[in-house]
């Protein structure tokens, strides 16, 4: 294996990790909490009750880009700021995510995660790497 691939096949890895892990908290969103219990949530931290559904929107269609590998660092920085705005919910709960409601290490893992993914590039089977092949000279 060429030690070049590498940064490669790490995007890959990362990307569909950061893919199921935004469509399963959208899902979450959408199915178990509700878009209404969802919205409802975000007015109780003083957010407008619009943005529980743009979030829960902007996650679902983020994880399948990803997943998909489609357009993979603008999707990433897209999803900076509800992960910097999750994080910010949790900040007085404390550090640890284990603390009462949460705290904001998770969000804060999550953050880093989506910049790391920005800077690498969707790598390896991504939608947006794959080229046509070029005509042959003749």
């Amino acid at each position: 294996m060429n030690s070049n691939r590498f940064p490669d096949l790490a995007a890959l890895l990362l990307r569909v990790a950061l893919g199921v892990l935004y469509l399963a908290h959208s899902l979450q969103k959408i199915f178990v909490f509700t878009l209404p219990g969802t919205a409802q949530f975000f007015v109780s931290l003083g957010l407008p009750g619009w943005l529980g559904y743009l979030t829960a929107l902007v996650e679902l269609l983020g994880g399948i880009a990803l997943l998909l590998g489609v357009q993979v660092r603008w999707v990433a920085l897209v999803l900076l700021p509800f992960m910097l705005g999750a994080m910010s919910a949790h900040l007085h709960n404390g550090w640890g995510f284990a603390s009462p409601n949460g705290g904001w290490e998770y969000p804060a893992f999550w953050a880093v995660t989506l910049v790391v993914q920005a800077l690498l590039g969707g790598g390896v089977l991504a939608m947006s790497s794959v080229k046509a092949p070029r005509a042959a000279a003749v």
